[in-house]
């Protein structure tokens, strides 16, 4: 397929859209599938615990296929389109380990040294989900978009990952 700036912004218009719409797959499958029928992995997220790897970490495996299986097809069959679901899906996968495993969780100890206040409240959403430790009565499944309720110009940032969970 030849190159052209047409073909590359509907590209990026599919990634960006992909992106974007993996916010409602992740929130749904958390909300119905992980505090549902498979709470059984996801349970080991909501327990306090020092281990490297946890349960739930195969949710991320599972959330890996799609975009593996996009990139084989899109790249076999030369199909960009395909190709920019996928990097729309990997894009998703990359900024929620970042943020959820790293930023939040602290798996890795690294945050931002300026945190605005949208980074604030999507942590504090995460804090108020984190504070029940059961798949009932649980809150906030999204992780993007992130309600005005969420704000918290008092949050105390936890540095013990043992703590964010």
């Amino acid at each position: 397929m030849k190159f052209s700036f047409l073909l590359l912004l509907i590209c990026s218009l599919i990634t960006i859209g992909t992106f974007l719409f993996w916010e409602f797959v992740a929130w749904w499958t958390h909300k119905y599938v992980m505090h549902g029928f498979l709470w059984s992995w996801h349970k080991s997220h909501h327990t306090r615990h020092n281990h490297v790897l946890e349960k739930n970490d195969l949710f991320g495996l599972v959330f890996s296929i799609p975009s593996i299986g996009l990139f084989m097809w899109g790249i076999h069959y030369g199909n960009p389109y395909i190709f920019s679901l996928a990097l729309g899906i990997l894009l998703y996968g990359i900024f929620y380990l970042v943020f959820h495993d790293f930023v939040v969780h602290q798996r890795i100890k690294w945050r931002p040294k300026k945190r605005t206040t949208y980074l604030n409240r999507m942590i504090n959403a995460h804090y108020v989900h984190h504070s029940r430790h059961s798949k009932e009565s649980c809150e906030a499944f999204g992780f993007l978009i992130v309600p005005q309720k969420y704000e918290n110009r008092n949050l105390t940032i936890r540095t013990k990952r043992e703590s964010t969970q």
